[in-house]
This record gives structure tokens, sequence and C-alpha cells, in this order.
């Protein structure tokens, strides 16, 4: 019976983080439009959730997040979204299953990463003011390295096309884009998940006990 109850609150739990993420994909706080990418801040209620519920539900919050993104480059296409909607492939096939790949297992990787990290560091008995940010900086650090990591392994051709720019000028750009939206991401991340994680895991016993 302790059990059921300990697993419903956990479904309840995973539930109520996915409806966030899914709040923040439809809203222009959650996927800000730039010029040629959609700057994301869906990405910290997955590093939230993978530090209060654990890996397994990071990974199925991030799941959420990538099927948002996958819905979003399909419904409001940019430049890029032939990298992130497999209904938008430059390449047949092929091209879908990448496009699968960034939009979706991407984003799981978040929610491993970010949640294995924050036992890791829980286990080394780092505090939480310090632990906190971290974790929040490294899982947005994840989501924006796996996604152009993968754009320039996978798709570097159809981005250079897309850009209009030769081939060996995609690295260039890809870094560019690490560089000046991934890394204020992830301090903008640090700082969201160190506040709003203090008070998730003060506020609410379940999440403290479980964290």
């Amino acid at each position: 019976m302790k059990k059921h109850k300990k697993d419903t609150r956990y479904l309840t739990s995973v539930a109520l983080m996915a409806a966030v993420v899914i709040l923040l994909a439809n809203t222009p706080i959650g996927m800000i439009q730039l010029l040629i990418i959609k700057a994301t801040t869906v990405h910290i209620p997955v590093i939230l959730g993978a530090i209060i519920l654990g890996p397994g539900a990071g990974a199925i919050l991030g799941g959420v997040f990538g099927v948002c993104s996958l819905i979003s480059n399909t419904m409001a296409p940019t430049l890029l979204s032939f990298a992130f909607s497999p209904f938008m492939s430059m390449t047949g096939l092929s091209g879908a299953v990448k496009a699968l790949w960034i939009s979706v297992g991407c984003r799981v990787m978040i929610g491993v990463a970010a949640g294995w990290l924050w036992i890791l560091l829980k286990k080394w008995k780092v505090n939480s003011l310090i632990a906190l940010p971290v974790t929040g900086f490294a899982g947005s650090m994840v989501n924006t390295v796996f996604v152009m990591g993968s754009i320039y392994l996978l798709l570097a051709r159809e981005y250079a096309q897309a850009r209009s720019v030769a081939v060996d000028a995609v690295w260039g750009l890809i870094m560019a884009t690490v560089t000046g939206s991934g890394i204020p991401e992830a301090i903008a991340a640090a700082i969201m998940v160190a506040v709003i994680g203090k008070v998730l895991l003060q506020a609410v016993p379940y999440f403290a006990k479980s964290a």
C-alpha cells in the first residue's frame, strides 16, 4: 500500500512537471523565436524534474520537450526546422531519423545527464547551493552540445545549404551558436535551477526525501 502511494505520487509528479514543459513549449517564454533557430527555456523544468524525481523522470520529461520541439518546428518552421522535424527532412527517411534523434533523443539526454549528475554530486556531499546551479548549467549545455553537435555530425551539408555557406564554414557557425546562445542559456538555467530547485527541495517534503 505504501509503495502504491509512492508510485502514484511519483507518476502524478512526473505528469505535473510534463504539464509545465508543455505549457512553456507553447508560450513565447518557452521557445523564443530567433532569426534562424528557437532559443529555449523548456529544458529548465526537465532539469528540475531530473533533480527532484531522478534520471528516469528526467528522460521522460526530456522526451516530452523533444516532442514539443518537433511539433513546433513542424507547425512553425524556421530555416533549421529540417533538423528538428522528420516532416521537414531534406534527405528523406535518413534525414527524418536524424531529425528524430536531434529533436527528441538529444532532449532525453538532458534529463538523463542532469539526473545522474545530481545523484553524483549528492553522493559526493556537495552542498545544494553549489550542486543545483552546476546541474542546471550542465543540463543546459548538454542540450546545446548534443543538439548542435548532432547537427554538425549528421547534417552539416544541409546546414550549410540552409545558411548559404560552404560546408567548411559550418563548424565556426556551430561554435558561434554554442557560445553566443548556449552559454547564456546555461547561465540562465544555472540561476533558475538554483532558485527554483532550492524552493522545491525545501517546500516539498517528498521531493526533499527523494533527492
